[in-house]
């Protein structure tokens, strides 16, 4: 019986942490997500700086360039 004051049940799997270069090979510096991929986000702010309401039209091949670096690396988006 698991209770408020008793710990946490033990698992047996390890849980996937894209910023564990044991657990991700894709990752092996461990970055996390707000420090990976710098110049596909920081392209895409511009744009979204840049378009203000229209960024969603403009921006859309810069936002799927960095889904795609976040991708490689691991990271679940």
């Amino acid at each position: 019986i698991f209770s408020l004051w008793s710990s946490a049940p033990e698992t047996s799997e390890c849980q996937y942490d894209p910023t564990n270069p044991k657990v991700n090979p894709l990752n092996p510096e461990g970055l996390k997500p707000c420090c990976a991929c710098p110049q596909t986000k920081s392209a895409r702010d511009g744009c979204f700086l840049k378009y203000g309401p229209e960024a969603d039209e403009n921006c859309k091949e810069l936002v799927q360039n960095h889904l795609a670096c976040m991708r490689s690396l691991g990271f679940k988006i």
